[in-house]
C-alpha cells in the first residue's frame, strides 16, 4: 500500500498502515488444503499486454461446499520463458489497495530481472476491488467521525457503527462476515495452487505483509521464499497499537524539520518549523484553516495531521513545506457548516477487513480521552495519528473478531525476508524490529536507514537484495543494513 494523495479531503478511507493487539489466540492449526481449482486468463480490458482473469474460491472456508464467489487476478508473463522459476504473488496493502491494478499499469515496481524469470500474478483480496467488494452507505460511511469529542458522541458512534455494519451486511450478502485476513491467506493457498506452484514465491507490501505472515503460520512448508516490504505487526494490545503508531508518525515529523533546518530547498528554511506548525494547528481548531489543494475546503487538525502523514510516505518533504508555506499565507476561512450528507449510493468499506483482524476495545469515552492525551504527549506535533480513526470506525464490532492478533507462529523450512525503514511513517520501524524477534531463525530483517514507506523501489540495495533472495534464494546477512537515499534529489 505504496499509494500517496496529496490531497486530504475527508473520506473514510482505510489508514496506511494501522495494526493492533496481541490477546487473541492463533490462527486455525491444521488448516485444510485448497481445493483445485482452475483461472481462466484472458487480455486485460484496461491492457491486453497484461492477462486477467477470476478464481472462484468459498465465501467461509470452513464450509468449503458452500457459498462461492469470484476473485480477481491479473497477470504478466515471465519476459525470458526459457529463464523462467515461476510465479511471483505480490500482496497489496490497505487494506483496500488493487493488486490487478498494481499488475496491469504499475508493473514497473518489479525490476527487469524480476519480470524475466517471474510471472508477476497479483489479485483483489476479498471484499475489494473486483473481488465481490463490501459496499454500503455513503451516508453512513460519512457519519464517521474524525475524532469523537465527547461521551454522547462515543454512544453516537456506537450506534453509527451498528447500523453500519447492518447496512453492508444487507448490500453486500455473507461475505461481509468473512473478509478477515486469515480467509485471505486461504485464497492465497488456492491461488498458488491453480497457478500450478509447488511452493510460494510472494512479496507483500504493507498491509499485505500480514496476508504473507499469516500464509506463513499456515502453510509454512509451502514457503519457497517470502519478502515482507514494510511489515505490520498484528500483536499489540490498543494501548500499544495507538502509541507505536504515535511514535513513528511523531519520528517522521522529526525528520523532516531536521531536513527543513539544513536544506535551503525546503520553502520553510531558516524559520521555526515547528512554531509555524503550531499557529496552523491552532487556526485548525477553531476552523480556520483551508486545505491547500482545495481551496475553500477546512481542515480541522485530525486532517492537518493526515495531510503531513500522507507526505512522509513517499517522502514528499519539499511538497509538504510548500503546502505549509501555503496554509499559512491563506486567509482565515469561515467555520464549515457539519456535512449533511444524506445519499444512499453505496461505496466500498476496506475497514470491514481491518475490523476483522483487530480487536480496539475501548470501554467509554473517558478511556478513550485518556488515549488521545497520551498520544498528544508522545506526538506532540502530530497528536493524531492515522490509527486514531482505525479506533473509532471499529466500536462496537462483536467479538471475538475472526482473526485475533497474537504473537507470531512460523515455522517455515526457510528464512521470510523483512524490509523495513528507519524513519517509516506508518508500519514503523519498531513493528518491523517486534517481528523479526518473534519470527527469530525464521525471519531476517534488512534494515534501510532512510525514510518514506516502503523501499524496494527507493533503494537500489535493498532491491539488488530482495531480487537475489527471490531469484536464487540467497539470504542477506544477518544485521544487513542499506544506507539512506536523500529522497528531494
Amino acid at each position: 500500500m505504496l499509494r500517496v494523495r496529496k490531497s486530504v479531503g475527508w473520506a473514510p478511507a482505510v489508514a496506511t498502515v494501522v495494526a493492533l493487539v496481541g490477546v487473541g489466540g492463533p490462527p486455525a492449526a491444521a488448516a485444510p488444503p485448497a481445493p483445485r481449482s482452475t483461472i481462466t486468463w484472458q487480455p486485460c480490458e484496461q491492457d491486453a499486454t497484461a492477462e486477467c482473469g477470476t478464481l472462484s474460491v468459498p465465501v467461509d472456508w470452513d464450509h468449503p461446499d458452500g457459498e462461492r464467489f469470484d476473485l480477481a487476478l491479473a497477470r504478466r508473463s515471465a519476459t525470458g520463458p526459457g529463464a523462467r522459476t515461476g510465479a511471483l504473488v505480490f500482496g497489496p496493502g490497505g487494506p483496500g489497495d488493487s493488486g490487478v491494478d498494481r499488475v496491469v499499469t504499475g508493473v514497473a515496481r518489479f525490476s527487469d530481472d524480476l519480470r524475466r524469470r517471474f510471472d508477476i500474478v497479483s489479485f483483489d483480496p476479498r471484499g475489494t476491488g473486483r473481488s465481490h467488494p463490501v459496499v454500503c452507505a455513503t451516508s453512513l460511511l460519512a457519519a464517521q467521525p474524525q475524532v469523537i469529542a465527547d461521551q454522547a458522541q462515543f454512544a453516537a458512534t456506537l450506534a453509527g457503527n451498528e447500523r453500519l455494519r447492518a447496512d453492508c451486511r444487507t448490500r453486500t450478502g455473507p461475505l461481509v462476515d468473512h473478509v478477515d485476513t486469515i480467509s485471505a491467506a486461504r485464497d492465497l493457498d488456492a491461488i498458488r495452487a491453480a497457478l500450478g506452484e509447488r511452493r510460494l514465491t510472494f512479496h507483500g507490501s504493507s498491509y499485505g505483509t500480514l496476508l504473507g505472515l499469516q500464509y506463513a503460520e499456515l502453510f509454512p512448508h509451502r514457503v519457497r521464499a517470502m519478502v515482507l516490504e514494510s511489515t505490520v505487526d498484528h500483536s499489540h494490545a490498543t494501548r500499544s497499537f495507538l502509541d507505536t503508531q504515535a511514535v513513528t508518525a511523531q519520528d517522521s515529523f522529526d525528520e523532516f524539520v531536521a531536513w527543513c533546518a539544513t536544506a535551503e530547498k525546503c520553502a520553510l528554511h531558516g524559520r521555526n518549523v515547528r512554531a509555524v506548525w503550531a499557529s496552523l494547528w491552532s487556526r485548525a481548531e477553531r476552523g480556520e484553516l483551508t486545505d491547500p489543494d482545495r481551496p475553500g475546503a477546512p481542515l480541522s487538525p485530525f486532517l492537518l495531521s493526515r495531510l503531513a502523514q500522507r507526505a512522509f510516505y513517499g517522502p514528499d518533504w519539499p511538497g509538504l513545506a510548500e503546502d505549509i508555506r501555503t496554509m499559512e499565507s491563506n486567509l482565515p476561512a469561515p467555520v464549515a457548516a457539519p456535512s449533511t450528507t444524506t445519499g444512499t449510493s453505496v461505496s466500498p468499506y476496506p475497514f470491514a477487513v481491518f475490523c476483522q483482524d483487530w480487536s480496539l476495545p475501548v470501554r467509554d469515552y473517558r478511556e478513550y480521552a485518556g488515549h488521545l492525551r497520551r498520544l498528544a504527549r508522545l506526538a506532540p506535533d502530530l497528536r493524531y495519528p492515522q490509527a486514531v480513526f482505525a479506533l473509532s470506525t471499529c466500536l462496537g464490532t462483536p467479538t471475538p473478531v475472526a482473526n485475533p492478533q497474537h504473537r507470531l507462529r512460523v515455522r517455515t523450512d526457510v528464512p521470510l525476508l523483512l524490509a523495513g525503514t528507519r524513519h517509516d511513517p506508518a508500519s514503523g520501524y519498531n513493528w518491523a524490529t517486534n517481528v523479526s524477534r518473534q519470527l527469530g531463525r525464521h525471519g531476517l530483517l534488512l534494515t534501510y536507514e532512510g525514510w518514506g514507506h516502503g523501499s524496494y523501489t527507493t533503494s537500489s540495495c535493498v532491491s539488488r537484495a530482495v531480487d537475489r533472495y527471490l531469484l536464487d534464494e540467497v539470504v542477506p546477512e544477518q544485521g544487513a543494513r542499506c544506507p539512506a537515499v536523500d529522497p528531494t534529489a
